[in-house]
Formats: C-alpha cells, sequence, structure tokens
C-alpha cells in the first residue's frame, strides 16, 4: 500500500479528531476539523451517525496510528511484530517504538512543525545522530543518542528560523533540547504515560490477532 498523498485534513475529519498531521495549523481557527466536523463525502454527517461493526472499529484506529506517525502498512505492520517480541504489554511497546522513530524525534524536538516535515528533513540529510548523518526516517534512536544539525543545514534560512521559534515549543521530558544550540538528547526511552497516545493499542492488537 503506498503512502497516503492526499489532502491530510481529510484523514482527521473522516476519523472524526485531530490527528495534528499539519502541525501549528491544527491549533488555529483554520484548522478542517474545527471548521467542518463532519466526515468528508456529501453524506458526512450520515456517515458519522452509522454504526461500525468491532473490525471496522479497529481498522481505524490500526489507521489513526499509522497516519499519525506517517508509516506504511508494512513498516507499521513490521513494527507491530517487533512489539510483540518484546515483553510487557504490546499496545504500550508499539506506541513507545512509533515514538523512537527518529522522524517522530525531531519533531518532538520541536525541530519541525509536522511529522511528514521532520521526515523531509532527515530523508535530505539535515540531521546527523551521534555525529553522523542518519537519512533514515524510520531508524530508531537509543537512549544517549545527540541528535544535531549538519553544519551546512545551519546556513539556511530554514534553520535560522527554527532558532528564533523554539523557544516557544515545548518538549518532552524524556528528551532534552539545548535550545542555543539547537542540539537534542535523548535522556531516556519513552514510557507510553510520557505520550499523549492518538489510538488504541488494545484494538490495533486485535485488528492484528484475527
Amino acid at each position: 500500500m503506498a503512502r497516503y498523498t492526499g489532502a491530510v485534513c481529510r484523514l482527521c475529519r473522516r476519523n472524526g479528531e485531530k490527528l495534528f498531521l499539519k502541525g501549528s495549523r491544527c491549533f488555529t481557527p483554520k484548522c478542517a476539523v474545527d471548521k467542518r466536523p463532519k466526515a468528508p463525502g456529501q453524506a458526512g454527517g450520515a456517515r458519522r451517525r452509522r454504526r461500525f461493526s468491532d473490525r471496522a472499529l479497529q481498522l481505524r484506529e490500526k489507521q489513526k496510528a499509522r497516519y499519525t506517525y506517517g508509516t506504511l502498512e508494512r513498516q507499521f505492520k513490521k513494527t507491530f511484530r517487533l512489539a510483540e517480541r518484546q515483553t510487557g504489554i504490546t499496545g504500550e511497546n508499539l506506541l513507545v517504538l512509533l515514538e523512537r522513530r527518529l522522524d517522530n524525534v525531531v519533531y518532538r524536538l520541536g525541530f519541525a512543525d509536522s511529522r511528514p516535515q521532520a521526515r523531509q528533513l532527515v530523508r535530505h540529510g539535515h540531521i546527523m545522530v551521534n555525529g553522523r548523518r542518519t537519512n533514515i526516517p524510520s531508524s530508531l534512536v537509543k537512549e544517549g543518542d545527540t541528535i544535531t544539525w549538519r553544519e551546512g543545514s545551519k546556513k539556511t534560512e530554514y534553520f535560522k528560523r527554527i532558532s528564533q521559534e523554539i523557544e516557544a515549543k515545548t518538549v518532552l521530558n524524556w528528551l532534552s533540547l539545548d535550545r542555543a544550540t539547537l542540539t537534542g538528547q535523548v535522556i531516556s526511552l519513552p514510557t507510553p504515560d510520557q505520550v499523549d497516545a492518538r489510538f488504541d493499542g488494545k484494538a490495533v492488537i486485535e485488528y492484528y490477532s484475527r
């Protein structure tokens, strides 16, 4: 299944809640969910009132997780199988693995306004992990990893803008950020209670357990 390339606001409206796919725009009155809360399509209102089967609800939760973190179906399923093999609760393991993705960490550090933008920064080689350039958005960070900008990228207008805007951004407590140098560090692996999950992990488990 290819990556979704349509209007991301339709995904939020289809799920009936904000998935924060457009970054700062989602916090403004321009947000499509606030302006048009009905599901997309001519019969949006009726579709939202329709009763869904358990299977459909499980699929919706799985898709919400996929869309939130911007993964392909094959990538997501691979991450789920990895979560299954780990000790502990599979749904919580899945959330932690998704949070450890490099593109998500770049977003969480405030280097990008959205995960798609963070993924683009990584792919274009602007981000370094432990002093080495890494262009794989799905790579998993580890405790103690340091995330910095490539020297050449610090000369761009985008970096200058981020340097000015970074003061207003909040960083989760499993990460640390030197706002003067825009250097981030993974001080511990995330725990489920440190992350605002946008999906029901139990429903995802039931979806793949059929």
